[in-house]
């Protein structure tokens, strides 16, 4: 009964006919080019010798399609049975559309290496569950060819994507992470961690409550995350400076804000005054030395001139933050 009730909706892999795994292999193939060439549509304006590697990664893809089909109405004639991964349990699934719309282009070939990787696994499972000789050899034909997409993907790379191309657009799609997620969420860390020391420890000295200390604190965090938040993504739509989605820029800018100033706020949550101001101080000064890290890493400016800047800066407010709250 319980066995009833539970059941899965899903076919197991093991429960099905040599029609409908032809079939099942017949949609993935259609899934699998449909992908490649939305990743060709997606990379085209930006990185065009990318995009001509996957479009003809798609095409590989319809001609195994063509010769499936073609085994397909010789065994069981012109109607396909409709099944697809996602009717089967334990099969590969792909992501939809909208969740690869922003993949940058090295994940972006990842997700393709893989795609290749878990459709050889499933071809050379379905070739151990036919009996027919003429669909076990064509599925394990396309087992290996499957596996050799990995040579075939490079020998395209070769073609469109020679190695200064290929530098030349790695080169491009990090500088566009920088512009979209890097520069923002740097200006937003500098911003909570630097902006906020002043009110929280002037706010700790004058007030010696730590949870009033905290309040203080968690209230210019926010505040601060939201302001910036809104106004990187309200002052450039990125379409004249190729910054890329100001939803984006602004989320990354707001967080960023937001957790600099809560990093050294959080321990006011500690009662004892002293202890909290203590492992305040240390974790503002771990802060400084993240952003000149991140400085030094993303922005190519030199680790010393960076931490010099962001330490100095940072000690500067939060002198002035104790010498208020001692005023």
């Amino acid at each position: 009964m319980l066995k009833r009730i539970f059941r899965s909706p899903k076919r197991s892999f093991d429960s099905l006919s040599e029609q409908e795994i032809l079939a099942l292999a017949i949609g993935s193939e259609e899934d699998d080019a449909r992908i490649y060439l939305a990743y060709a549509d997606r990379l085209r304006a930006d990185y065009p010798a990318s995009a001509k590697v996957f479009e003809e990664m798609a095409d590989v893809e319809n001609t195994h399609r063509n010769s499936l089909i073609t085994l397909y109405r010789q065994r069981f004639g012109e109607r396909i049975t409709l099944i697809r991964r996602e009717h089967v349990e334990g099969f590969y699934e792909r992501k939809p559309d909208w969740l690869r719309a922003n993949l940058s282009l090295e994940k972006i070939r990842q997700e393709a290496e893989a795609m290749e990787n878990q459709a050889y696994r499933f071809y050379i499972e379905a070739a151990g569950r036919v009996g027919d000789a003429s669909t076990r050899q064509l599925l394990g034909d396309l087992a290996l060819a499957e596996q050799g997409h990995e040579d075939i993907t490079r020998m395209l790379g070769d073609r469109h994507t020679p190695e200064d191309v290929r530098k030349e657009e790695d080169l491009k799609s990090r500088r566009q992470f920088v512009l979209t997620y890097v520069q923002p969420g740097l200006a937003g860390l500098m911003d909570g961690s630097v902006s906020t020391l002043a009110p929280i420890f002037a706010a700790a000295f004058a007030t010696q409550d730590t949870w009033q200390t905290f309040l203080v604190g968690l209230s210019a965090s926010v505040g601060a995350g939201i302001s910036m938040g809104f106004t990187e993504a309200a002052h450039d739509d990125g379409k004249i400076s190729g910054r890329g989605s100001p939803v984006k820029r602004g989320l990354s800018c707001g967080v960023m804000t937001a957790l600099g100033g809560l990093g050294h706020t959080l321990p006011y949550l500690i009662a004892d005054f002293w202890t909290a101001t203590t492992l305040a101080v240390i974790i503002a000064i771990f802060e400084l030395w993240a952003i000149a890290f991140i400085q030094n890493r993303f922005m190519e400016t030199p680790f010393l001139r960076a931490a010099l800047q962001v330490v100095v800066g940072g000690g500067l407010v939060l002198g002035a933050g104790i010498l208020i709250g001692n005023g």
